[in-house]
């Protein structure tokens, strides 16, 4: 079974993990700088989610204390990128909160306890996490893992 795991904003990533190969592939969020604003590009987002027909499953997001009504609203259309590419190739899309994928997958506190969760489960991988801003790579492993081994199976190919 193939799954995509995205924790979604400009330092996020795109995991796409095939539990019966046990192959790992992780892509940096897709951003482009446009008079020095970032986003995410809607176009490089659907190239690396066409190589595959298969499940999605995005962090739910919301807004966090002390950020700015800027940078927030930035950060939900990266967010709505990510959900309408997924929609647009017709890939089953779930959203699931950290809580959630971080319970099943016993992960310690903080994005350093994710970063250690996906060295374990991913040793062969373990250079993708090795550094402290690689937590994005790390949580798309970890949500792309729980995908596979979490949900029922079903037969996606389309």
């Amino acid at each position: 079974m193939i799954v995509y795991g995205i924790d979604p904003g400009l330092s996020g990533a795109i995991a796409r993990f095939d539990l019966t190969e046990g192959f790992l592939e992780i892509h940096d969020m897709p951003i482009m700088e446009v008079n020095k604003k970032k986003s995410v590009s809607p176009q490089l987002v659907a190239d690396i989610l066409r190589q595959q027909h298969a499940p999605v499953y995005i962090e739910k997001v919301g807004a966090m204390p002390g950020q700015g009504v800027s940078s927030m609203f930035s950060f939900g259309r990266s967010y709505g990128v990510l959900l309408g590419c997924a929609a647009g190739l017709q890939m089953p899309t779930t959203v699931i909160t950290p809580v959630e994928w971080q319970r099943a997958l016993k992960c310690q506190k903080g994005k350093d306890g994710n970063r250690q969760r996906a060295c374990e489960l991913f040793p062969a991988y373990s250079q993708l996490f090795a550094r402290k801003k690689d937590d994005g790579r790390a949580d798309a492993a970890l949500l792309a893992y729980y995908g596979a081994l979490f949900v029922e199976s079903v037969d996606y190919d389309g």
